[in-house]
């Protein structure tokens, strides 16, 4: 137990500047006396860490420092190389660089952790897009990468629902969001996504912008989540269902719909009372359709009679 909280102390060093004893105890979930205790085992083994006294203080490693990547666990480094996709670093233009990053990281293991490491890659697959999806053509996503990166102006033109329009944006990060790249860019005051596949044309300028200090890149993607959930499904449908709808529910709703799904168990008639929300009436009643005659909608009214109405066409163009 202590030596891996003095392996994360160490790695906590390498990966800062300088860090204070609060820090260094938050980070391994122990005591600043233990901390003390720890630093000075570091020191006793040849480490050179040294201590910086007052308000500003802290420790820091020897400038240049670096220790070998012989304190891994066999789940850490198995969990590198599956975090390094070849599919999203290819499309960012990185599939080289991470090539040659496997390689040095596999090079530093240990031997028995090098085996282990083979063996995940050659049974394991992640394939990020969707099912029956072709791969997304984004061009332009080394480019929004230098972008980000350097902080760096774009000019796009994008080809949005409205039309085609053009653009200086500040581009604050990217999203890979079910095989497909999202741009998160700040435009005059506003903050906004864009599909990447949908970028036309893209120059980087030379100028540089100052990114928000308060901006957050998973806080804003989770908010913009929850957002399109709301937006995308405004209407609370209230139906009845067969049970062999219930099931068909999971198959052909999205798991936000299910999650928010409230089912009455089985009534005399033996179907049951439902609510769950559904996209705008003409896609509602579009994603109520897959359910055939195991669902019968009940409300909204405004719901049920674009579902009659629906139906009704239907029956003639197939009489």
């Amino acid at each position: 137990m202590r030596a891996s909280r003095i392996l994360k102390l160490l790695m906590m060093l390498q990966s800062h500047e300088k860090v204070t004893a609060r820090a260094l105890a938050d980070a391994c979930e122990t005591s600043i006396r233990t901390v003390y205790r720890d630093i000075e085992a570091l020191s006793a083994i040849g480490v050179p860490v040294y201590s910086e006294q007052g308000v500003q203080g802290g420790y820091r490693l020897l400038h240049g420092y670096r220790t070998r990547l012989n304190g891994l666990s066999a789940n850490e480094a198995e969990i590198l190389f599956l975090a390094g996709l070849s599919g999203p670093a290819q499309k960012m233009g990185l599939d080289t660089t991470l090539a040659d990053a496997q390689l040095k990281l596999k090079a530093a293991l240990p031997e028995d952790l090098r085996h282990e490491a083979d063996r995940l890659q050659s049974r394991f697959l992640l394939d990020a897009p969707n099912w029956f999806f072709d791969d997304e053509k984004v061009a332009y996503l080394p480019k929004l990468m230098t972008a980000v990166l350097e902080q760096r102006l774009i000019v796009m033109q994008y080809q949005s629902w409205k039309g085609e329009i053009k653009r200086q944006l500040q581009p604050l990060g990217i999203v890979l969001k079910g095989g497909q790249w999202y741009l998160i860019a700040k435009v005059d005051r506003d903050i906004r996504t864009y599909r990447v596949s949908r970028i036309e044309l893209l120059t980087l300028l030379d100028e540089n912008f100052e990114r928000p200090k308060d901006f957050n890149l998973v806080a804003f993607w989770q908010d913009s989540l929850r957002r399109m959930e709301t937006l995308q499904f405004p209407i609370i449908a209230e139906v009845r269902l067969t049970a062999l709808g219930v099931k068909i529910m999971q198959h052909v709703c999205s798991s936000y719909a299910v999650n928010q799904a409230t089912i009455e168990p089985v009534d005399d008639s033996g179907w049951h009372r439902a609510r769950f929300p559904v996209g705008d009436t003409p896609y509602g009643c579009t994603e109520l359709l897959r359910f055939g005659a195991e669902l019968e909608v009940l409300g909204p009214p405004k719901l049920r009679l674009a579902m009659e109405e629906l139906v009704s066409s239907l029956a003639t163009l197939y009489r």
